[in-house]
Parts: C-alpha cells; structure tokens; sequence
C-alpha cells in the first residue's frame, strides 16, 4: 500500500476497514505524542518518573472547531510551550489525515468530497456554539439537523459498503480482493515438430504410370 497516497492525499477511494484504520491510527499517534510529551517533562525535571504513565493529550474532531472558537484560546494560554508544540502540530496532521481518508471514503460511495461539510463541518460548529444560542424553536429545528447530518454521514462513511465496480473517482477498491489472485497463466507449450509436420498419405500422389505430357 502506498501509505503516503492513504493518508495524506485527497484523490482515489478505500474502503469502509481503511477508514476504521485511519481512526486507529490517529489514535495510536495521539498516544506516541502523549509519551513524547511526558518523556520531555520528565527529561526537563518538571514530572517525576513514575511506574505508570498518564496520557493526557486528547485529540478528536471537537478541536477543530475549537480553532474558531475564541474561548478555547484561552485554555491554549495556559498550556507551556511544549504542550502547546505538540497539540497544535498533532492536531495538524491528525486533521490531515482525517480529512484526507474521509473523503476518499466518500469517493467511495460517490459522493464528492464536498460533502464533508454537511457531514462533518456544519454538525461540528453548531455543536461547538450551541451553547450561545437562545433556546427557540428554529434552534431546536437547526440542532435536529445538525443531528440528522451527523448520523447520516457517518452511516455514508462507516457503515455502508461503497459503490460496485469503477466509478468516476476510481477503481472498487474490493475488487481485487473479492475477485482474488488472478489463476496462474499456463506455461507455454513446446514446438512439437511431430504434431506441426502433415504427412500425405500415399493415396493423395498420382497413380503409377500417369504423368504430365509435354507439350500439352
């Protein structure tokens, strides 16, 4: 697998497993951050050691909004600089990345990656200022379709298997697996000079006596 194409570039399609994977990914990234994290407090004398390791980093989808949020700027202010370094440039590639296999995903299911918004950004904000906005009948309205959006994308990306065969986004990344290896092609066969060689039988020549007259 090309693993630079999977997680960091926008065109093509994978499957429902690859998304899951992606996720798992992240999420093995967040806790290598997590250790690098405490590694570097313990190596500058600010943590003591201790037998049990505390991951503290915490990244999902949320901190994206938080990136237009101002209040959420404020928690980044009393992060040190380390922390702040390492959240920032993990939320970064972990967006990336999301971003990338989720829309490949949704290429999959022949969709254009622009519906990521409706899917993702859209649900995301209104969840993020949700708190700001006066309690209505239009709000209950904008936060039941921010939900129905929310659950529709990630059934479009999760849960249901992706269109069959080629589509205009690329090839059925299943088809090679359902279809499996391709059979063996069968050796070429030797020149036989036996089978290749035709023998007249004898009744094919002229009868004895009979020959071509000059002259004629």
């Amino acid at each position: 697998m090309d693993w630079t194409w999977y997680l960091f570039r926008f065109d093509g399609r994978i499957n429902r497993a690859l998304l899951w994977q992606a996720l798992l990914i992240v999420a093995l990234l967040a806790a290598l951050l997590g250790m690098i994290d405490q590694a570097i407090h313990v190596a500058s004398g600010e943590k003591a050691v201790t037998s049990r390791l505390t991951l503290d980093f915490d990244f999902g989808l949320d901190d994206l909004f938080k990136l237009v949020d101002p209040r959420a700027y404020r928690a980044l202010a009393s992060l040190d600089r380390t922390d702040l370094i390492l959240k920032s440039s993990g939320l970064a590639v972990f967006a990336w990345i999301f971003l990338a296999t989720a829309i490949k995903r949704l290429h999959d299911r022949g969709r254009s990656g622009w519906w990521i918004i409706p899917f993702v950004f859209m649900p995301g904000l209104f969840s993020q200022f949700s708190d700001l906005l006066p309690d209505s009948h239009w709000t209950l309205a904008l936060g039941l379709t921010a939900s129905t959006l929310w659950l529709w994308g990630l059934v479009e990306m999760f849960v249901v298997r992706g269109t069959s065969g080629h589509n205009r986004f690329g090839l059925d990344p299943l088809a090679e697996v359902e279809d499996g290896p391709a059979p063996a092609s069968s050796p070429a066969k030797s020149w036989d000079q036996q089978s290749e060689l035709e023998f007249v039988p004898p009744s094919a020549s002229p009868p004895g006596g009979m020959h071509v007259k000059r002259g004629a």
